[in-house]
């Protein structure tokens, strides 16, 4: 392991703004430096000429100088068992550049804090209670840890050896067992969904595995099935004749003209108007207008929980994981441009505190409206210059408020936030609808590797905000590296170009409940079974056990089925584009899923498809209408001139420049 020195971290304004933060706090803080150091894991030691090369790699950003701030030093780190996106971009760039001994780069902030005598603090060493103080202001504990000395950083190299599954003991212990596996794995079964599976399990004549209720939280947890909008409902003792979700979808039924695709892919398709299309040619590899239909995509989703939690990554990779449903739907689409959106609880910035704020507290471990706001934005701007598309539209509101109700008075407000990312692109009219999966045909994964970040997160989102356990919280946060999406969609873009000739069947791409829910969605909805290899599974941490390898959320992946016919076309394109890719199955005429993992020699998936997505109970709600008292408006002693200043300075009216000015409208070059 190779530890090489970096450039300063932070400029001054924000040390400065980090200082004030840790006097706030009441720690005994003089002064705070920030740099960056590499830690260079190496499969042999490196040659002179290797090196050199090292070096001037990772010799960028401000120049080098040496830190004026001695004292006691604290490294951050990402969490042992991630990688960050930096080290997957850094890591990439070396082997291009000859360095294939490099086997990863990380980069690491070494903070030094200066604890010296001033004169309001006193001498005092940080006793355990300020320790903790200090490192909860110098990282995110979702995504990152801290470290005493640079050389305890070899832990995030640590590869252990591949952990077992767990099975739970339903035949023996019963209904019980599957009870306290709900609690502990974070799952949020209904009790009716905990019924089904022991009846389930009990007709199998066996006892589940660990894995297989992970995929069927993820599978059918309200995120990703929409259960309440599918529930029945009765008011007032009357059956209702639709859902929420058929009220929705009403408007579509009743007025479905120009519409090619709607509530049954990853983005609608409306029809477009012919025009000419701007790509290469895949034959003469020469750009050239195409005059075709140019049919639309749009998509608007939510990326709440995360967002909560950890909201620059929550919002990054929200924007993220709708880019990708645009290029997953049908054969393959193009996003062009995007929006972001933001609703949260009262801001209360510090100095500026409104009249109309209070604090009514919050859960702990949720980031504040505040943090939300100066963090999420940034998070969703980023992945979207990033991956090259511009966000040219988004909301923001903010409300919270005491507010009566017919049993006294109820709190209303956004402690849960809304993260909403949405997009318009592009889809060729002869991809629009998914082709036949046969049996026989390659089913693939395409992007990064497996990580231990973002499990269990489909389940997680569907919990009120705060109320799992933190550990459950801390496990679903993800991560986002837009430039592997990148790449992935040069992929899809290359194979779209082909036109009848691309290779890609079926396609969806790979959000919440990672691969568990993304592989057995893409054989259901091509009505096949598929048969998987766990261990075919690109993974960056082989100490994971089955279930965080199926389960886990990375992002940046994408599942599709290719016929082995055209397996090469694809392999050239992915070749081309530096794009990671893996055949991990195949389809299956029975309609079954299992996973094989030739490391334990088990089996630790094989159900078949109608017990984990076909029959599981559809929700039922009652509930009564209750009257909300009203009471006339009542201004106070307020003026007209103090009502138009509180109005203007609510954040839903106030100027928005802060939230414009940091997306790239240029990129794409097509505004």
């Amino acid at each position: 392991m190779l530890i090489l020195r970096g450039s300063p971290a932070f400029s001054p304004f924000r040390l400065r703004k980090l200082l004030d933060g840790l006097i706030v706090a009441g720690l005994p803080v003089r002064a705070v430096g920030a740099e960056f150091s590499h830690i260079v894991e190496t499969s042999a030691a490196l040659s002179t000429s290797e090196r050199a090369v090292l070096d001037q790699l990772l010799t960028y950003g401000p120049r080098r100088a040496a830190s004026s701030v001695t004292g006691l030093v604290q490294i951050v780190a990402p969490r042992p068992g991630t990688i960050s996106p930096w080290s997957s971009k850094a890591t990439d760039i070396a082997r291009i550049c000859g360095l294939a001994a490099v086997t990863r780069i990380e980069r690491v902030i070494a903070y030094t804090v200066d604890l010296g005598t001033a004169a309001t603090f006193p001498l005092s060493p940080l006793d355990p209670a300020q320790l903790q103080t200090l490192r909860a202001k110098l990282h995110d504990r979702m995504t990152e840890t801290v470290f005493g000395d640079l050389d305890s950083c070899a832990a995030l190299f640590r590869h252990g050896e591949p952990k077992p599954m767990n099975t739970v003991p339903v035949l023996s212990a019963g209904r019980s067992a599957l009870v306290v596996a709900n609690h502990y794995l974070g799952l949020a079964l209904a009790d009716d969904e905990i019924d089904y599976l022991v009846d389930a399990f009990t007709a199998l004549g066996r006892d589940p595995n660990d894995i297989e209720l992970m995929m069927f939280a993820q599978a059918n947890s309200e995120h990703c099935r929409h259960k309440i909008f599918n529930a029945t409902w009765t008011i007032d003792g009357q059956p209702q004749d639709l859902s929420l979700f058929q009220m929705i979808k009403n408007t579509h039924a009743l007025h479905s003209e120009g519409i090619l695709s709607a509530y049954k892919d990853n983005a609608a398709v409306f029809a477009g108007t012919r025009g000419g299309r701007f790509f290469a040619d895949p034959q003469t590899h020469e750009y050239a207008a195409h005059d075709e239909p140019i049919h639309i995509l749009c998509k608007v989703e939510t990326h709440n929980h995360p967002t909560a939690i950890s909201p620059f990554p929550g919002a990054a990779t929200g924007s993220g994981g709708e880019i990708r449903d645009e290029g997953a739907t049908g054969r393959g689409g193009k996003p062009k441009a995007g929006l972001v959106g933001f609703s949260v609880s009262n801001l209360k910035i510090p100095g500026a505190v409104q009249p109309w704020e209070h604090d009514h507290g919050k859960p702990a471990r949720v980031a504040s409206a505040l943090d939300i706001m100066l963090d999420g934005p940034l998070g969703a701007a980023a992945f979207n210059n990033e991956f090259g598309r511009p966000a040219l539209a988004g909301y923001f509101r903010s409300f919270e408020q005491e507010v009566p109700n017919a049993r006294g008075t109820e709190l209303r407000g956004y402690h849960k936030p809304i993260m909403l990312a949405g997009g318009l692109g592009n889809i060729r009219a002869e991809h629009v609808a998914k082709a036949a999966i046969n049996p026989g045909d390659h089913l693939v994964v395409l992007g990064g590797p497996a990580m231990l970040i973002g499990l269990g997160g489909g389940a997680a989102s569907s919990l009120a905000g705060g109320s799992a356990h933190a550990d459950l919280d801390f496990a679903s946060v993800q991560r986002d590296n837009a430039e592997m999406q990148r790449r992935c969609q040069e992929v899809i873009d290359g194979c779209c170009a082909l036109g009848a000739e691309n290779p890609v069947s079926f396609i969806h791409d790979v959000g919440a409940g990672g691969i568990s829910n993304a592989l057995p969605e893409l054989v259901n909805d091509g009505g096949r079974g598929g048969r998987f290899q766990l261990r075919a599974v690109p993974n960056a941490e082989p100490g994971m056990t089955p279930l965080e390898i199926w389960c886990n959320e990375s992002q940046e992946r994408y599942v599709m089925a290719v016929p082995a016919a055209r397996l090469a076309t694809f392999r050239a394109l992915c070749e081309r584009e530096r794009c990671p890719f893996a055949v991990v199955g195949e389809a299956t005429g029975e309609t079954k899923l299992v996973l094989e993992d030739a490391h334990f020699k088990n089996t630790p998936v094989d159900l078949p498809l109608d017990v984990l997505l076909g029959k599981p109970p559809r929700m039922a709600r009652t509930d009564v209408t209750l009257t909300r008292p009203r009471k006339p408006l009542d201004l106070g002693e307020l003026s007209l001139l103090d009502v138009v200043h509180r109005v203007l300075a609510h954040p839903a009216v106030a100027d928005k420049t802060f939230l414009i000015s940091i997306g790239d409208r240029t990129l794409g070059g097509l505004v």
